[in-house]
């Protein structure tokens, strides 16, 4: 067993470099099979294990122009090796909130130990974004004031061919799920029960609405309005729209479509 401190891409590309298979004919990098070798990922948070999995994508994801006749058609990234997940954070052992917890994988490192020897591989879904990034879990669009209040926005938001938002609505936020870290509003319930390895991405806009009682008084709901489908695209109206994907914060100034890649990503489970 060897210890490796990755602190930068080139780091972690080197450590990755150990799962390639032998050189093939076509020479593109890809994922030994039969490989010996194990990862385990010990992360303090999801955006660091989406580090690990960016450059995994980035490693193993052919270019267009050199697509292999062996890549299945619905991907665009090989079946990656799995990854052994250790969480470093005590705290999050009992909320259940990281994507470790959410999945139910094993915290202690000996169990975790147990599973990427003997345990069994469990296929998940990756979501893939024009931006060039990956998301494991989710990404919540939208912003809030200093008293945690959401600040609306607008932009458009379509799953396929449904239309969840054409640009007019006051969005409050706007979910895009692969599993539910990122599925409350709260208390309002955005994305329900999703499946990280169903084969598609679930979405979710909440707008406020405005109704009057038969008195005639004024009353605001949020409608939460919800779509499953292959691929999302979010294009902010009101100039740049913060978000957190993974948990790494960032800003949104143009569209920014995601798609789905079945099963492309796995783990060492018990």
């Amino acid at each position: 067993m060897e210890t490796i401190t990755a602190r930068s891409d080139a780091e972690i590309d080197a450590a990755l470099a150990r799962l390639d298979s032998p050189a093939r004919p076509d020479g593109l990098s890809w994922p030994d099979g039969d490989s010996k070798t194990r990862l385990v990922v010990a992360t303090a948070s999801d955006g660091q294990l989406r580090a690990v999995m960016r450059r995994l994508v980035r490693r193993y994801a052919p270019p267009p122009s050199r697509r292999p006749p062996d890549l299945a058609g619905n991907r665009t990234v090989p079946d990656l090796p799995p990854i052994g997940i250790l969480p470093l954070d005590p705290t999050r052992s009992t909320d259940h909130r990281d994507l470790a917890g959410q999945l139910g994988l094993p915290r202690d490192p000996a169990e975790v130990a147990a599973a990427v020897l003997d345990g069994r591989v469990r296929r998940l879904d990756l979501l893939r974004n024009d931006g060039g990034s990956v998301t494991l879990d989710g990404a919540l669009l939208g912003g809030a004031d200093e008293a945690g209040r959401p600040l609306p926005w607008r932009g458009r938001v379509e799953v396929d061919d449904t239309v969840l938002s054409g640009g007019e609505d006051p969005i409050l936020a706007c979910a895009v799920g692969n599993a539910n870290g990122y599925a409350t509003l709260d208390p309002v319930p955005l994305i329900v029960g999703a499946d990280p390895a169903d084969g598609v991405i679930e979405v979710a806009v909440a707008v406020p609405v405005t109704t009057r009682s038969p008195l005639g008084k004024k009353r605001v709901r949020i409608e939460v309005r919800r779509a499953r489908g292959r691929a999302v695209a979010v294009t902010p109206r009101d100039g740049a729209l913060p978000y957190l994907d993974d948990g790494v914060a960032g800003e949104l100034n143009r569209k920014r479509s995601w798609w789905i890649e079945p099963g492309a990503w796995a783990v060492f489970d018990r």
